[in-house]
C-alpha cells in the first residue's frame, strides 16, 4: 500500500512528465513554425541577400545562410527510378486511400536520408510529402506503382504518364542567376529576416516542382 509521501512523489512525477511533454509539443510548434518554404526567382542580388520574387508577387528577402545546402534542379526520365532508389514524391490522397503522385525529385546517393517520412506538404492543399526508399515498381499500360519504405512505414504511390520528374545534382553558387528559379527551405529569425537553409535551384530554365 503507497504511503501519502509515495502517492505526492507520484503525483509530482507524472505532473513534471505532464509539463515536459507540452514543452517539448510546444518547441515542435514552434520550430515549425520558424520553418518557411520560398518558390519564386531570384529578382535581384545584394551581398548575401537574394530578393525573391515569390508566386504570389511579394519580395521575399533572403539571406545566406553558413554552409548551406545547394542542389542544382534538372530534368529526368523515369526510367532513372531504379529500385533502391532515394526518392521524395509530393502526391494527393485519393478517396479510397490510396495516393497519387503530382511530382517525383530523384535524390543523389549523398542526400540520401533527406527528410525521410510521409508527412504534409503545402504545394496544394493536403498534399503531401514522402521521401523514401523505393522497394517496388509495378509497370501498368498508362502508368506505374511505386512501394515506398521509410523508417516508420511504406505507401503505395501511382506515378501517372504525365508526372514531372526531376534529379538534384551537385550545386554552388554560382547557380544563383537572376532569374533562376528557386526552391528554399528557410528559418524565419527573431527580426523576421528569413535565412536559406535549404535551396534548390532550377537549371536550364527549370522550375524545381515542389
Amino acid at each position: 500500500m503507497k504511503t501519502n509521501y509515495q502517492t505526492m512523489i507520484a503525483a509530482l512525477a507524472g505532473i513534471a512528465l505532464g509539463a515536459l511533454a507540452m514543452m517539448v509539443a510546444g518547441i515542435a510548434t514552434a520550430l515549425a513554425q520558424d520553418t518557411v518554404r520560398v518558390r519564386g526567382t531570384i529578382e535581384r542580388i545584394d551581398g548575401s541577400i537574394y530578393v525573391i520574387k515569390a508566386r504570389d508577387g511579394a519580395e521575399l528577402k533572403v539571406m545566406l545562410a553558413d554552409n548551406p545546402q545547394i542542389a542544382g534542379v534538372v530534368k529526368a526520365p523515369l526510367s532513372d527510378i531504379k529500385q533502391g532508389s532515394f526518392v521524395g514524391v509530393t502526391a494527393m490522397p485519393q478517396a479510397d486511400g490510396s495516393q497519387t503522385a503530382l511530382e517525383i525529385h530523384i535524390f543523389p546517393e549523398s542526400m540520401r536520408g533527406t527528410g525521410e517520412g510521409h508527412y504534409p506538404w503545402d504545394l496544394r492543399p493536403q498534399s503531401t510529402m514522402t521521401n523514401a526508399t523505393v522497394e517496388q515498381i509495378v509497370t501498368a499500360v498508362d502508368e506505374q506503382t511505386l512501394t515506398l519504405k521509410y523508417k516508420d512505414g511504406e505507401k503505395k504511390i501511382s506515378v501517372p504518364a504525365n508526372t514531372p520528374i526531376v534529379a538534384y545534382v551537385p550545386g554552388d553558387k554560382s547557380d544563383f542567376k537572376l532569374g533562376a528559379k528557386v526552391f528554399i527551405v528557410a528559418i524565419k529569425q527573431p527580426d523576421g529576416t528569413l535565412q536559406g537553409r535549404a535551396w534548390r535551384v532550377g537549371r536550364d530554365g527549370m522550375t524545381p516542382p515542389m
